[in-house]
């Protein structure tokens, strides 16, 4: 939370409220001059979200709408981070559609592992070398398609130990991805588990790009596009 703030203020790019509740997921009632009201952050005066909640959230039938609504309808931006693919699995289908996939375990905890970058265009990953070396703890996605969303970085299988709760059939592990969801930008990273990883440069510039991105500041391509092996996987 702390280097997504700076990362604003140093940039001078945007203002960040910072909770550890759900509050903020709420549309607060505008004022007759047409502002919304005073009185903290809430749907109506912020442009994006970064999330990083984990498993069960407590949030009302009205949030749930009202933060799709903020999505989908009103075109604003979805970051999400890491554990956020744990959240609300069980209880709320929707925000894993939004999302792109929900958890579906982490099978060698942390490990070192290679990245394959496939997406070198996109700017949260334009950055990246084609493939890169990094320690961490790889999220597996299930309910995920690559029809509805476009894959960015992704697990090189090939390079990693054999383990029973690696679910992939083909060798694809998704660990980055962009998507539009109705008129929003989505935009979703595996990293980071550990704290130290947050303050490894290429990661935390993906962050970076990945917000500016979904605040409608910088363009880019998102159209899907199917998995294609690395040659000799």
């Amino acid at each position: 939370m702390a280097l997504v703030e700076r990362l604003g203020y140093e940039s001078g790019l945007w203002d960040t409220f910072i909770r550890t509740d759900s509050d903020i997921i709420a549309y607060q009632p505008k004022m007759t001059t047409g502002q919304p009201a005073s009185g903290g952050p809430n749907l109506g005066n912020v442009d994006a979200i970064f999330f990083m909640g984990h498993r069960e959230i407590q949030l009302s039938d009205q949030q749930k709408a009202d933060l799709l609504k903020f999505v989908h309808d009103d075109g604003k931006g979805f970051v999400a981070a890491h554990v956020a693919l744990t959240s609300m699995n069980a209880s709320w289908p929707e925000f894993g559609e939004m999302l792109g996939g929900v958890y579906d375990d982490h099978p060698w905890g942390s490990i070192a592992g290679t990245v394959i970058n496939e997406d070198p265009a996109f700017p949260a990953t334009k950055h990246l070398a084609p493939t890169f070396d990094l320690t961490d703890e790889f999220y597996q996605v299930k309910n995920f398609s690559r029809e509805k969303s476009r894959v960015l970085l992704r697990l090189d299988l090939s390079k990693m130990p054999a383990n029973a709760n690696n679910h992939s059939t083909n060798g694809d592990f998704p660990l980055a991805w962009a998507k539009m969801y109705g008129k929003g930008r989505v935009f979703y990273g595996s990293f980071a588990h550990s704290a130290k990883t947050w303050d490894d440069p290429d990661i935390y510039h993906m962050y970076f790009e990945a917000i500016r991105w979904a605040l409608g500041m910088t363009e880019a391509e998102v159209t899907p596009r199917p998995y294609v092996p690395a040659k000799g996987n």
